[in-house]
């Protein structure tokens, strides 16, 4: 959840450092802080409650010279936000440091423990007892890799866990369990992040710790090796993103600009992957043993994810079901995981997560396979851990996503379970040749069709400034667009703090409808399809009550213009691609009300990029 940063190596760290964070301030931004060994061999912490802003100013005050340290940006789990529960932590010697992401399970048995040691805790946090279990392993003669290993073996839960220690300032010491970590490979210096972006200024190439693994990271090289201290060996990889695409080119925020990315997106999710002459979708999931034998073999699919992903594979359901005819389960992961789910060897459970790095996502997963089924990964980050511990992997190729509210990852994941559809159908023989080229064509059509929907900007930020004081909004929806009715209430409830529900629009009359008067702003999808119709009759339900309808049809529909308050359209599309359109006009609604009402678009209030943490 919360953003980690390490430098050791050539010049000065703090610039380093600051400029990490800055682009990991996604992860969280109640607090921020520094901890490096200065020139003269002592420790020195930074902290400031707040965004990122409070520790630079905090930093000009008081400069450091170093060319060693760590650096963590703040979503809190435990303690509340200010300077005293605020990475890093030091231990009471004052000669080494910790930053954490992770929840320690079992802090307050070790707290208890330490506090009879004599240990004064100065935070309220969990973390704080992770600096204090190493100082006192390395006063008992270790040294500080094995003082990590001896402290780390005693924590239940989870971390990204990076030391930094005035006796030993050639090296940082750097763990993981459950947490991402990945090490940034210079010339003479080298670098630590919870992710990538935070590297891309400095290098490309990366190595990717996994679960239980403890590397020894300075300025000329870097070693890997287990708890037990058993040597690791690791691939470099190389990471192709553009550092530009993790800034913000020129639009006033990142969400903004990754609504505007999708078209790219969706084609860049499609290419190389659809047989124009054959009907089908090459996706290379025959390495993770999905050949035509083992698909036809299946007797159900499950989708787990959390958040956006969940509607996402809400919307999967209905492609997976229509397309290859076999029965959906999709759960909510973190409900998942707690129960007792009726999967084996007949089950494909796929998790979807933009990070790879979501916790109940990967507990659900981790749940599933125990038990025989085989897993997929739906995600968006090269090397994530959700992505190493699958059978195979579906990349979204959405490139990096800053906004904490998820926009192109979302089409992105909805495109590429359309390709698992296809995939699916065509093995299993449910999906004709045919059909499966005319859906594909349809597909190939979507970023164009895109671009045509994001000329309504002007339009939506109009009627955004004429929605804008609206306390609740009701998003209706039938079909495969009901889920895209929950994401555009998510979207709202997300960046503007405006009170939000998604329902199915048959459902209205079972409850909502007494919500609805002439206050109510209710937002309609009534694009083409085969519940047209019925959902005509929805939104005449609605209007008898007082409800001023926002509208989204097909273009070319006019049978609500003299009844909806306003109306946007979508150019027309294969009903069953229809959310890929339908959910854009949704997202610009939501950017534009939160900009109206003076909302932080890209950190909103409470919520962090990756929830990596329970």
């Amino acid at each position: 959840m919360c953003g980690i940063v390490g430098f050791v190596g050539k010049g000065d760290a703090v610039p380093v450092l600051l400029g990490g964070l800055r682009k990991l301030e996604y992860r969280g931004y109640d607090s921020a802080g520094l901890a490096c060994v200065n020139k003269g061999g002592v420790l020195e912490l930074r902290r400031a409650v707040g965004k990122l802003a409070g520790l630079e100013t905090l930093m000009h005050k008081q400069p450091m010279e170093t060319s060693v340290g760590v650096g963590h940006t703040r979503w809190a789990t435990h303690g509340r936000p200010n300077e005293a529960n605020a990475h890093p932590h030091a231990g009471a010697g004052g000669r080494l440091a910790i930053v954490h992401n992770g929840i320690v399970e079992n802090y307050l048995e070790l707290r208890k423990e330490l506090q009879g040691q004599g240990v004064v805790f100065r935070s309220e946090t969990d973390s704080e007892v992770l600096a204090h279990l190493i100082e006192k392993a390395q006063a008992g003669g270790l040294k500080l890799v094995d003082a990590v290993r001896a402290a780390l073996k005693r924590i239940e839960g989870s971390y990204a866990l990076v030391v930094v220690s005035a006796d030993e300032p050639e090296h940082l010491v750097v763990a993981r369990l459950g947490s991402p970590l990945v090490l940034g490979l210079g010339a003479g210096s080298n670098y630590i992040a919870s992710d990538v972006p935070a590297l891309l200024e400095h290098t490309r190439d990366v190595v990717y710790l996994d679960d239980g693994e403890v590397a020894e990271v300075g300025a000329d090289g870097w070693t890997v090796t287990g708890l037990d201290g058993s040597p690791r060996t690791k691939k470099v990889q190389r990471v192709t993103w553009d550092p530009m695409q993790a800034e913000k080119a020129g639009y006033k925020h990142f969400m903004l600009k990754e609504i505007y990315e999708q078209p790219r997106v969706i084609e860049d999710t499609l290419r190389g992957r659809i047989s124009k002459t054959e009907g089908d979708v090459h996706l290379d999931l025959e390495e993770a043993g999905l050949d035509a034998a083992k698909v036809r073999s299946l007797d159900k699919v499950v989708l787990v994810a959390c958040g956006t992903s969940w509607h996402a594979a809400l919307v999967g359901k209905f492609l997976i079901e229509d397309l290859a005819r076999i029965g959906v389960e999709v759960d909510i992961a973190s409900e998942f995981r707690y129960r007792d789910p009726l999967v084996g060897p007949g089950t494909l459970v796929v998790g979807i997560s933009q990070s790879g790095e979501t916790a109940d996502t990967l507990a659900a997963m981790r749940l599933a396979t125990s038990k025989g089924a085989t897993g997929l990964a739906i995600c968006n980050v090269v090397g994530a851990t959700m992505t190493r511990e699958a059978k195979g992997t579906l990349y979204t190729h959405a490139g990096p996503e800053i906004g904490v509210a998820s926009t192109k990852a979302f089409t992105a994941q909805v495109a590429a379970l359309v390709l698992l559809a296809v995939f699916l159908g065509r093995r299993r023989g449910s999906l004709r040749e045919e059909r499966a080229k005319e859906l594909l064509a349809h597909l190939r059509e979507v970023p164009g069709r895109m671009e045509r929907c994001l000329k309504a900007d002007a339009e939506i930020k109009t009627l955004a400034a004429r929605f804008s004081s609206a306390r609740d909004v009701l998003y209706l929806g039938r079909g495969v667009n009901y889920p895209i009715a929950l994401e555009g209430a998510l979207k709202l409830k997300e960046i503007s703090y405006i009170h939000a529900e998604g329902y199915p629009a048959g459902e209205m009359k079972h409850g909502p409808i007494a919500l609805i008067d002439e206050n109510l702003p209710v937002v309609a999808i009534a694009v083409a399809g085969k519940v047209f119709e019925k959902t005509l009759s929805n939104i005449e339900e609605a209007r008898a009550r007082g409800a001023q309808v926002l509208a989204v049809v097909t273009e070319g529909e006019r049978s609500l213009d003299n009844k909806a308050a306003a109306v946007l359209s979508v150019p027309a599309i294969e009903e069953l691609l229809s959310p890929l359109l339908v959910v854009l006009p949704l997202q610009l609604l939501a950017y534009h009300l939160a900009v109206k009402r003076g909302c932080d678009v890209d950190q909103p209030r409470n919520l962090a990029k990756s929830v990596t943490v329970e």
